[in-house]
C-alpha cells in the first residue's frame, strides 16, 4: 500500500514537470490594446507563469509594429488571425498557431457591419454597391466579405473601400463620408452608442472570425515545454475569466482595453477553450488569400496549425 502512494506521487510529480521547462525560459509577448489579450494580463496578475518562465509582456501600437518586432525576433509569440498567419508563411512557415485566443459566439459578436446615422441603410440589401470602410487584406475584409456572401449577397453587389486606421473609420462613419464601415468589438459598440446604426454582425456565422495565439516556429522548436507551461497558465486564465467576469473590470480599464466611455457597461466576452482552429476554417482562409493575391500557392494546414501543445 505504502509503495502504491509513493508510485502515484511519483506520477503526479512527473505530469507536473511535464509543464514546466527544464531551465528558465523567457518568452516575449507583443500585446496590441485589444481584448483578446486579457487572458495574459489576468495570467500575470495571477501568478499563473511557472518560475521558470519569464514572460515579458511587450505593449505595442499597431499591427504593423507587432510584425515588425516578430519578424526581427523581438517577440516569441504574438496574438493575431488566420489571415496574418498567411502572410507570415507564404514563403515558409515563421510562425505556428497553437490556440485559438478569441472566437465570435452567438451572444458576443467579434466584428459588426455598422451603418452611418446620416446614410439610409437600414438592412443588409441596401449595402448592394455600398462602399464599406474596411482595413485591405486583413480579417476585416475577409469577415466582411463572408458574412455579406452569407447573407446573400453577389460578389459583385460587396465594396470594400481602403481606410486603415479605425479611429479614421469610426470618424468618417459619423461624420457621413462613409455610409457604412466594419468595426471590431468594443470600439464597435461605443460607435453604436455614438449613432451608428447595427446592420450585421458575425454572431450567427461565427466560423469566419477568430483571433490566434502564433509563436515563432524556431522558438517552438527550442522551447516546447515553454510553450505547452504558457497554454497551462492561459488556460488557468481564461477558466477564472468565464466564470467570474465582473472581476477583471478594473484590469480592463487599466490596461485600455476597453474605451473609457464603456466602462461599466461592457460585458467580458466568453473566451474559448483549450482548442486551435479546424481545418476547413484554415482552408476557407488560404483560399481566400489565393483569390486576393496575398499569397501565391497553397498552406499545408499541418505546418502552420499545431495542438499538440494544448493542455491535456
Amino acid at each position: 500500500m505504502r509503495l502504491m502512494a509513493l508510485l502515484m506521487l511519483t506520477l503526479v510529480l512527473s505530469s507536473c514537470s511535464l509543464l514546466q521547462p527544464a531551465r528558465p525560459v523567457t518568452v516575449r509577448v507583443g500585446v496590441l490594446p485589444i481584448l483578446d489579450v486579457l487572458p495574459v494580463y489576468v495570467a500575470e496578475a495571477q501568478g499563473y507563469f511557472p518560475k521558470n518562465i519569464k514572460v515579458e509582456i511587450i505593449p505595442v501600437a499597431s499591427a504593423a509594429e507587432r510584425d515588425q518586432l516578430m519578424v526581427a525576433g523581438q517577440l516569441d509569440v504574438i496574438i493575431n488571425d488566420l489571415i496574418s498567419v498567411t502572410l507570415y508563411n507564404r514563403d515558409k512557415p515563421q510562425v505556428l498557431v497553437v490556440r485559438t485566443a478569441r472566437t465570435a459566439t452567438p451572444s458576443f459578436p467579434q466584428f459588426y457591419i455598422l451603418a452611418s446615422p446620416k446614410s439610409d441603410i437600414r438592412e443588409v440589401k441596401d449595402l448592394r454597391g455600398v462602399e464599406i470602410g474596411i482595413s485591405e487584406a486583413t480579417i476585416v475584409q475577409y469577415v466582411t466579405e463572408k458574412l455579406l456572401l452569407a447573407e446573400g449577397l453577389k460578389p459583385e453587389e460587396i465594396k470594400g473601400i481602403p481606410v486603415p486606421r479605425i479611429p479614421d473609420r469610426m470618424a468618417a462613419l459619423a461624420s457621413g463620408d462613409l455610409k457604412a464601415a466594419t468595426l471590431p468589438d468594443p470600439l464597435a459598440l461605443l460607435a453604436i452608442q455614438q449613432g451608428a446604426r447595427l446592420i450585421l454582425d458575425d454572431s450567427r456565422h461565427p466560423q469566419y472570425s477568430l483571433s490566434v495565439y502564433s509563436f515563432r516556429k524556431a522558438f517552438v522548436q527550442e522551447n516546447p515545454e515553454a510553450v505547452r507551461a504558457f497554454l497551462g497558465a492561459i488556460e488557468k486564465a481564461i477558466k477564472d475569466i468565464n466564470s467570474d467576469k465582473a472581476r477583471w473590470a478594473g484590469l480592463l480599464v487599466d490596461k485600455k482595453l476597453v474605451p473609457p466611455a464603456l466602462t461599466g457597461s461592457y460585458t467580458i466576452p466568453d473566451f474559448p477553450s483549450a482548442s486551435v482552429p479546424g481545418k476547413e476554417q484554415w482552408e476557407d482562409v488560404v483560399k481566400w488569400a489565393l483569390e486576393k493575391g496575398l499569397i501565391s500557392s497553397p498552406l499545408p494546414y499541418e505546418e502552420s496549425i499545431k495542438a499538440e501543445y494544448l493542455p491535456r
